[in-house]
Formats: C-alpha cells, structure tokens, sequence
C-alpha cells in the first residue's frame, strides 16, 4: 500500500472515530497500556537492537539518552497510557452556547482535527505519548520516527495499533512511516492530511512549512532562559537554576541560558558555579561573568544555542529591560523564567517576553503536557495559532458551529421588518 492509500484510510477512519464515544477510546487507550506492558520484552529487544546500531553510528549523546527505552520507561509509558484515560472526553465540549431567537440555537463544539501526520526525534516513547494523544481526541494518525528508533517504533507501533483493533477503533487510525520519501510525499497530500506537526531543528520545521500547502503546528529550538533579578533568593535561584539545566539536559525546555542581574551577580555566581561544576556542567560566559568564576569565554553563537547537553552560557545584564530584550531576540519562544520576590518585575516579565511558557520562581523543566495534565502531549508549539506551547488533548481539537434551527430563514431577518436577534447567552450544553 502506497503512502496515498495509507493517507485514505486513515481519512477514513477519522471519519469512523469523530463520532466514537469516550467509553471506546478509554477502553483501547487502557488496553494499549496492557499490551505493552506484556510485551515488555519485545520492546526491549528491538531497543537494544537500536542502542547497538546508534553506537556504532556514532550517535550523539543526547540523542543516545533519548533512544533508550528501558523498563522503567516502558512502566513510565503504561502509567501515562491509564492515566490518559481517566480524562475527560475532549471532544463535544460546548464551547459557547447562544440564542440567535427563540428556537434558532448556536454551539460552538469541539471536534477532532481529522488526520494528524506527526514527525518526530528519537525518542520511542514520543510515539506512545502521540499515537494515545490522538486516539484520545479522535483522530487518525501517521507518524514518522527518526531512522535511529527504527526497529522500538516498529514494534511499538504494531503493538498499538493491534490493541486498538481489538477494542473495536477503527483499522488504519495509526500508521508509521519509515523513509524519509515518504516525508516528502506526505507534504503533497494537503486533501488527505489536515495537520503536520514536526518536531526538530529550526531547519527542518522552516523546510516543512516552506514545502506543503497542509497546517503546519509545532516548534524548532528550545532555548529557554532563566532570568535570576536582583531582589531573587539565591538558595532558590541556584535550586532552580540547576533543575533547570542538570535533570534531564537533552531535551527542549532544559534552561540554555542564565541571565543573571548586576547587583546580585557577586553573591549568585560562585553557589551557582559550584553547583553546576559539581554536575559536570560546563559553564561559558560573558566578560562581565568571567569576573566573578571560571568560564570558557561565550561567542555570540552560545546566546542563539540549544545545547542539549551539560552546557550552559551565563551572561550578566543590567536589569529587567536588558533581560526581555535577549530572551526576546534570542529565545525561542519556547520557555523562560524569572526568579525574583518582587512581583511587580514578576508581572512585567511575563507580560513583556515573547513565549509560549513564562514561569515565575520555578523550573523550566515543568514546561511539559503531563505535568501541566493536559495528558501528555504531542509537542510544543510555539507558533501564535490555536494551540500554543504543551499541545494536550485540547490542543489536538478544534471546534464546529451547529446551528439548530425550527424552520427559520434569513429573509425573516432582513428588510424593514427584520425580526431581531436576541444574542441570549444559554447555559445548557449542545446535546
């Protein structure tokens, strides 16, 4: 079956899953979670089969950490699988309910976004997460894994879609792509595909929105900021600073850069130093750092980059204005934070950055869809459309006007003897 074919019956059977009811979803999102944790030793097999060709690759080490599927990962996948389905139903929520006149109703309802075409990095856990999400909210999916988790999403595929099937959701909702023509092939298929969500470099998200006429959601870079202001407490600003940074560097809302305020820079630096020293982190700063502790010597191309890794640059500024201004120019819009105890500062950060996710006195590690319980997610958008940073379950719906009328015609409400609407606010549903 060619990629066409495989994009038609997935239409298809989006069509079949708009109108399932919740109890189905949940019931094969549960069984999903049983039949991997059953086949826990396929998947780790075919993991291994990954990790070994990724060394002898040569593959970078955050892209190897990601890679790995263990046990506890696979546990990790179960409970996130069970506790997808203990959410509500996304779909057919009433949104806005009016009175156009008396019996001529209006609901704003949601609705899944149809087929969902997925591209994303080595992280075999990602195709679980993407594959519940869209089940969960209705709609079919094809999904393109790196090359490097080849044989993992092989097999995680196939356990997937063969629990859903027994759990009655229709056949085709959930097919994996392997090569990278079938990327290129999939950008043409703008009647077939309703949404394209790529997952990587700024390079490869600029050259998929540059080559398909199909929606395009998602992010490219993570470079995220903690900004430590000078009324902050340095025991905190340390603790959030190296969560930040240190408890899972390679992924995309790991803090990149630590932008850190004149006349608090004497009393942060040489904790903060030492705390991430101690991690292994290497530290690259300004002229201005590099007065307080030891750094290797920061280029303008550290403030634009996404390490991934046990680095970070650090750079001294002036004050709240000097802070916006660089996460503004060289942010990514993905995640920035602000420790600070003076809540007015507070206030103008997150009202002046330019980001999907601004936090207060916290890490930036919480930019996540599980932990805002959104369910997981599908990834993060940092574009201004309908969904923005964690994308959950409501970030893969959208909404339809049902219009329910008793005989009415606009004629009715044009001319010198228009009828006039009422525009009444309803509290009930749209059932």
């Amino acid at each position: 079956m060619d990629l066409k074919q495989i994009a038609r019956k997935a239409k298809q059977a989006a069509v079949s899953l708009a109108s399932l009811d919740g109890k189905t979803k949940d019931a094969a999102i549960v069984a999903m979670a049983q039949a991997l944790a059953r086949r826990t030793p396929d998947i780790l097999a075919a993991n291994e089969t990954d990790l070994s060709a990724a060394a002898q690759n040569d593959l970078a080490a955050p892209l190897l950490k990601r890679l790995k599927f263990d046990g506890d990962k696979i546990k990790e996948a179960c409970d996130g699988l069970n506790a997808l389905a203990t959410l509500p139903d996304p779909v057919g929520r009433t949104l806005r309910a009016v009175e156009l006149d008396r019996g001529l109703a209006l609901y704003q309802v949601t609705c899944p976004i149809g087929v969902v075409g997925v591209i994303f990095e080595s992280r075999p856990d990602a195709l679980v997460q993407i594959a519940s999400l869209c089940l969960k909210s209705g709609n079919a999916a094809l999904l393109k894994g790196g090359s490097e988790a080849a044989a993992t999403n092989r097999v995680l595929a196939e356990i997937l879609a063969e629990a859903a099937a027994a759990a009655s959701i229709p056949d085709g909702w959930l097919a994996l792509l392997e090569s990278r023509g079938e990327v290129t092939a999939m950008l043409a298929l703008d009647t077939e595909i309703d949404l394209i969500i790529p997952r990587g470099s700024n390079a490869f998200v600029r050259h998929i929105m540059e080559n398909t006429r199909i929606p395009v959601m998602g992010h490219a870079d993570g470079i995220c900021h903690v900004y430590v202001d000078r009324e902050a407490d340095i025991d905190m600003a340390v603790r959030i600073c190296v969560d930040s940074k240190c408890q899972y560097p390679a992924v995309c809302n790991a803090a990149e850069t630590f932008l850190v305020h004149a006349g608090i820079a004497a009393h942060l630096l040489p904790p903060l130093a030492a705390a991430l020293t101690e991690r292994g982190v290497e530290i690259r700063g300004c002229e201005r750092t590099a007065s307080h502790i030891p750094v290797v010597p920061a280029t303008e191309a550290d403030w634009g980059t996404e390490y991934l890794d046990l680095i970070v640059s650090i750079r001294i500024v002036d004050g709240l204005a000097s802070a916006v201004e660089h996460i503004n120019r060289y942010g990514s819009g993905h995640t920035d934070v602000i420790v600070s105890r003076n809540t007015d500062r507070i206030r103008r950060f997150m009202d002046t950055v330019d980001a999907a996710d601004v936090f207060a006195n916290c890490s930036s590690r919480f930019a996540d869809g599980f932990r805002f319980g959104l369910g997981a997610e599908v990834g993060i958008s940092t574009h201004k459309i309908h969904a923005r940073g964690p994308v959950g379950l409501e970030g893969m719906t959208i909404y339809k006007w049902r219009l329910m009328g008793s005989g009415q015609v606009v004629a009715d409400y044009s001319g010198p003897d228009a009828r006039p609407f009422t525009h009444r606010r309803l509290e009930h549903p749209y059932r």
